[in-house]
């Protein structure tokens, strides 16, 4: 697999979401959590969706629940908790693991392609994202305290804004 497009995900009611759905769009990705002292990052998470969405600009998110337990809810629970708390529109899959041997293909794939600190492939905590071009190459790994609104001027950047 070269590209993020070249994957099909699970949504949040289990079914087959193709990643070629955002072909020609500028995606971040992020291991989302609902329980985590980085939570409150949803609001800047869906701020940087309302203000590019119409640009070709989405976000992904990937509930995680490795990290802390801090993500056990069902799929609903979470669908829930993100649209109550922090009126989330954009797309929260079904829930993954992002190490270990059960990790996403996606996860294998962004974490090859963007290793971390020192070239560790490990996702370190919830909200890691990854910043993934119009033609589905990862360009950037950002640390979970990255503030979403610091990735902004990045997202332009990949848009021509």
């Amino acid at each position: 697999m070269s590209s993020l497009y070249d994957f099909t995900v699970k949504n949040e009611k289990n079914a087959d979401v193709p990643l070629s759905t955002y072909k020609g769009s500028v995606v971040l990705v992020v291991n989302v959590a609902s329980k985590c002292g980085f939570t409150p990052q949803y609001t800047g998470l869906e701020a940087l969706y309302k203000k590019f969405k119409d640009q070709n600009f989405t976000i992904v998110g990937f509930p995680c629940n490795q990290f802390g337990f801090q993500e056990p809810g069902t799929n609903d629970e979470i669908q829930s908790f993100c649209k109550m708390n922090y009126d989330v529109t954009f797309p929260v899959m079904a829930k993954v693991d992002v190490n270990g041997d059960n990790a996403s293909p996606v996860y294998r794939f962004l974490k090859e392609k963007a290793p971390g600190i020192l070239g560790t492939e490990m996702i370190k905590w919830n909200f890691t994202k990854f910043l993934v071009d119009k033609n589905g190459h990862v360009v950037q790994r950002y640390a979970p305290n990255t503030e979403p609104k610091d990735i902004e001027k990045d997202i332009a950047a990949l848009l021509g804004k």
